[in-house]
C-alpha cells in the first residue's frame, strides 16, 4: 500500500485531534474532577495511536500508548490528577505536535527522543509519590539497556512469556556477515519479538561489527526450540542462549542501576535531553503537504448548481451566435453576469474559514507564559466564528502571538503590584474578532498598566528615532505609533519573552503585507488596545480604476472614504507637506503622479481627489481621471518585484492590459 497518498489526511486529522486534546487539557487543569474530559483525552490518544501505527510512525504510536496507560489509571481513580501530571501530559502533547509538524515538513517523525518522557509516565504508574529518572548501564544483559526495555521484559513475563539474551558468533571465514546476521534476525522474528540488539541493526546492516552480536528477545518458545532453529543456519560458529529470570530482572530494576529519585515538587530541575542538540540529517522531502479547507456540503452543492448554470448559458450563447440577435445577446450577457457574481460569492464562502483556527492556539500559550512570569492571567476570547479567507488565516497567527505576548509581559502587572493599585490580582487579556464591512477587525486588549507615554518618548530620543523637538510636538495619540519602529523596545532588560525590539515592527510589516493596518490605543494604568483591520479576502476585491497620464492604477474600494474635487488655490504647505482644510479638518494632499513618476498637467484649477483612510488617518490622492469601479482579481508581482514600494499587486483588465494595484498603507 502506498502510504504517502494518505499523509495529507493524516496531518489534517492529527492536527484536529491534537487541538481537541489541547483544549481538554486546559479545561482539565481547572476541572480535575471532570471525567468526561479525561475520557475525551483518552479517546483522542487512542485515535492518534491507531492512525500513527497504520502510517508506520512508531514513535507517535509508542508515546500515545504510554499516555493511554496513564489515562486509564486516572479514569479508574487509581491515580489522582495533579499539576505535575497535567504538565507531563502537556509535554506529551508538545512532542506529538512536533512529530506531526515533522511529518508535514519531511514525511517522517524526525529524531525527537521521548524515552525520558516515557520514563516519567511509567514512574507515575509504578509509584504515585515519586518520579524516577535513571541513568542505566548494565553489566548483565545487553549493553545500554534502558528503563523502557526493562519495562517491556517485566510486562512480557507477567503474560507468561520469556526473555532471552542470545549471543551469536559468526564464522571468521564468512564472506557476508551482514547477510548471515539478517538470516538470524529473520529466523528469530518468525516466533519472537526482538526488542534490542547490540550493535544496533543499522551497524549490523553496514557490517560495522566484529563476528559477534547480541539480541534480546521475548517469546513463548523454549531454549531448545530456539537453539534448534538457529543451529540450522550455516556459517554460525557458536550460539549462547541465556534465559532472563524474573528475579534478575527485578534486581536490575531495583538495585543494579544508579537512580536519582526526586519528589514531584522538584521535577522542574530535571530537564529532558533536547533532541535539538543532536545534529539532524537534512532529508529531501519527496512530497509536499497541501493546504486544505473543510467545506460544508451545502456550499459545494451551491457551487455545482452555479457551474451547471454556466454550462446552460454557454449553450444559449452559442445558439445566439447562430441567430445573431442583439437583444438576446444582451439578455444572455446580463444573465451571465448574475451567474459569475453568484459564483464569485460561492467560491469566496468556500475559501472562508473561522478565525478560531488561529485563536485556538492561544489559551495554551497564555497558560505557559503565566506560569513562566508568575502572573495570574485570564484569556477571554469572542468572535471565534468570524470567517476570513484561508490565506489570511495563514498570515495572521504570528502577529497575534507577538501582541498577546506583549500584553502579558509589558502590559499586565504582577499580582502584588495589581493589588497595590487596587486592581484584581488576576489580569485579563481580551481577544476579539468581528466583521466590519469588507474587513475583519481583531482586537487585543489588556487591563494592565497602559503605555507610559513619557517613557516611550524618552526611549525614542535615546535611540535617535525622533528629536526632542519632534517629541514635544507629538500628541498622546501619535506617541504609541513609535512602538512600531524597527528595533524599538521600552523593556529595561532583555528576557526570553521580549526586550529585543523585534516584536511590534514585525507585526506592522506583516499586517501591511496583507493589506491591513494596525492601530494602538492606551490609557495609563487602565488598558492598552491593539486593533488590526484586515481584508476579508486577498484574492478578489472591488477597486476604483484611476488614470495617471496614460497609465491605469487600481485603488482598493475598502480604503476609499469619498471622492471630491478641490481647488488648486486652496492647497497650502505646512512643514513641506501639502494640505487643505476640508470639512474643518486638515487633510494631507498626496500627488500620485510625483510618487509614481508619471507626467501630469500641473496647471489645472480643479483637481480630482480620492480621499483614502488608514484607520483614523486620512489623505487625499490627486488623480488625473476616474475610470470607474470594477471587480478585480489580485495577482502577485512575483518574488523579484515583491519589495517594490507602493504596489500591492497587479490585475489583468478586460482588454488584456495590466493595471497595478496601489498599496494605500505605504503611500502615507
Amino acid at each position: 500500500m502506498e502510504i504517502n497518498q494518505y499523509i495529507d489526511i493524516f496531518i489534517e486529522e492529527s492536527n484536529e485531534h491534537l487541538q481537541s486534546m489541547n483544549e481538554c487539557l486546559l479545561k482539565l487543569e481547572n476541572e480535575p474532577e471532570n471525567t468526561e474530559l479525561l475520557n475525551e483525552i483518552f479517546r483522542v490518544s487512542h485515535t492518534i495511536k491507531g492512525m500513527s501505527a497504520t502510517m508506520g510512525y512508531e514513535k507517535m504510536a509508542s508515546l500515545t500508548h504510554e499516555m493511554e496507560n496513564l489515562l486509564q489509571e486516572l479514569r479508574s481513580d487509581k491515580i489522582s490528577i495533579n499539576t505535575d501530571i497535567i504538565d507531563i501530559l502537556f509535554e506529551c502533547f508538545d512532542k506529538l505536535e512536533q512529530y506531526t509538524k515533522n511529518v508535514a515538513e519531511q514525511s517522517n517523525e524526525g529524531e525527537i527522543e521521548v524515552s525520558n518522557l516515557i520514563v516519567k509516565l511509567n514512574s507515575i504508574l509504578n509509584d504515585n509519590d515519586k518520579l524516577i529518572i535513571a541513568d542505566y548501564t548494565s553489566d548483565t544483559g545487553v549493553k545500554n539497556i534502558d528503563y523502557y526495555i526493562l519495562n517491556i521484559l517485566k510486562e512480557a513475563m507477567k503474560k507468561n512469556m520469556k526473555g532471552y539474551r542470545i549471543t551469536v558468533e559468526i564464522d571468521e571465514k564468512c564472506m557476508l556477515k551482514a547477510a548471515r546476521a539478517f538470516i538470524v534476525f529473520n529466523t528469530l522474528e518468525e516466533y519472537s519479538e526482538i526488542i534490542k540488539s547490540e550493535p544496533s541493526t543499522e551497524d549490523i546492516e553496514d557490517e560495522n561489527f566484529d563476528n559477534k552480536f547480541e539480541v534480546l528477545i521475548i517469546t513463548e518458545n523454549s531454549v531448545e526450540e530456539i537453539n534448534k532453529e538457529l543451529t540450522q543456519i550455516s556459517e554460525i560458529k557458536s550460539i549462547l542462549i541465556e534465559e532472563l529470570e524474573e528475579s534478575s530482572i527485578n534486581a536490575d530494576y531495583d538495585q543494579d542501576y544508579k537512580e536519582k529519585t526526586i519528589k514531584k515538587d522538584n521535577l522542574e530541575e530535571f530537564k529532558e535531553v533536547s533532541a535539538d542538540k543532536i545534529e539532524k540529517k537534512k532529508k529531501t522531502v519527496n512530497n509536499k503537504v497541501g493546504k486544505t479547507v473543510r467545506v460544508d456540503i451545502e456550499r459545494l452543492d451551491n457551487l455545482m448548481n452555479l457551474v451547471s448554470e454556466l454550462i446552460i448559458i454557454k449553450t444559449r450563447m452559442e445558439d445566439i451566435g447562430d441567430n445573431n440577435s442583439k437583444q438576446s445577446m444582451n439578455e444572455a450577457t446580463e444573465y451571465l453576469e448574475r451567474i459569475t457574481t453568484n459564483l464569485h460569492d460561492a467560491v469566496m464562502k468556500v475559501r472562508m474559514v473561522p478565525i478560531e483556527r488561529v485563536f485556538n492556539r492561544f489559551p495554551r500559550m497564555v497558560r505557559d507564559l503565566s506560569k513562566e512570569l508568575g502572573k495570574d492571567i485570564n484569556l477571554k476570547m469572542s468572535g471565534e466564528d468570524t470567517e476570513v479567507d484561508r490565506t489570511v488565516i495563514d498570515e495572521i497567527g504570528d502577529p497575534l502571538i507577538h501582541l498577546i505576548r506583549n500584553s502579558i509581559d509589558h502590559g499586565i502587572e504582577t499580582p502584588d503590584k495589581r493589588k497595590l493599585l487596587g486592581k484584581e490580582a488576576e489580569g485579563t487579556v481580551f481577544l476579539k474578532a468581528y466583521p466590519d464591512g469588507n474587513n475583519v477587525v481583531i482586537e487585543v486588549q489588556d487591563n494592565g498598566s497602559g503605555i507610559n507615554i513619557d517613557k516611550v518618548k524618552q526611549k525614542a530620543i535615546e535611540n535617535n528615532v525622533i528629536t526632542e523637538e519632534q517629541a514635544n510636538q507629538m500628541d498622546d495619540k501619535e506617541v504609541p505609533e513609535l512602538l512600531f519602529m524597527p528595533g524599538f523596545s521600552t523593556a529595561d532588560e532583555i528576557t526570553d519573552i521580549s526586550g529585543r525590539g523585534v516584536g511590534l515592527d514585525v507585526v506592522k510589516s506583516k499586517i501591511n503585507s496583507i493589506g491591513g493596518i494596525v492601530e494602538v490605543e492606551t490609557k495609563k494604568e487602565e488598558y492598552t488596545k491593539f486593533t488590526i483591520r484586515i481584508p476579508l479576502t486577498l484574492a478578489i476585491i472591488q477597486a476604483l480604476l484611476i488614470k495617471l497620464s496614460n497609465e491605469i492604477y487600481a485603488i482598493p474600494l475598502s480604503s476609499i472614504k469619498e471622492i471630491t474635487t478641490i481647488k488648486t488655490e486652496d492647497i497650502r504647505k505646512v512643514q513641506n507637506q501639502e494640505v487643505i482644510l476640508y470639512r474643518n479638518k486638515t487633510l494631507p494632499i498626496i500627488r500620485l503622479s510625483s510618487i509614481l513618476d508619471t507626467k501630469t498637467n500641473l496647471n489645472k484649477k480643479e483637481l480630482i481627489t480620492v480621499i483614502v483612510k488608514k484607520g483614523e488617518k486620512e489623505a487625499g490622492f490627486i488623480v488625473d481621471e476616474l475610470l470607474g469601479q470594477q471587480e478585480i482579481v489580485i495577482k502577485s508581482l512575483g518574488k523579484y518585484l515583491s519589495n517594490v514600494k507602493y504596489l500591492a499587486g497587479a490585475t489583468i483588465l478586460g482588454n488584456g492590459n495590466i493595471s497595478l494595484i496601489l498599496d494605500v498603507n505605504s503611500l502615507f
